[in-house]
């Protein structure tokens, strides 16, 4: 893991937003996604320096949009955005969270 995934990885995992429960390194039909919460349908990427370029941006598109197609929701953040405003991306995420129903 790179350092911004381990820092968000030690504020969503064990249930610590909404109780849900969250996945790092998940593999979904040809791709392995960052995090992965099932109960919300919620992809968390971490995109460092070479997801900016325009062929690393074409790449993600596509990845997107297969993923969107599985009626999942993709949420992308910079290495950046965690490490200089990690409040703003739990909020994002917390937002997009579902609770766990009833067992």
């Amino acid at each position: 893991m790179t350092d911004a995934e381990k820092l968000l990885w030690s504020r969503i995992r064990r249930k610590q937003l909404k109780d849900c429960q969250s996945y790092r390194q998940k593999i979904i039909g040809n791709y392995i996604v960052d995090f992965y919460c099932p109960k919300s349908k919620l992809i968390i990427e971490l995109d460092g320096g070479q997801h900016y370029s325009g062929e690393g941006m074409r790449k993600d598109k596509i990845r997107d949009n297969y993923l969107k197609n599985l009626e999942l929701t993709v949420l992308r953040f910079s290495d950046r955005d965690v490490f200089k405003n990690l409040q703003g991306v739990l909020e994002a995420i917390w937002e997009n969270l579902n609770p766990p129903g009833p067992l």
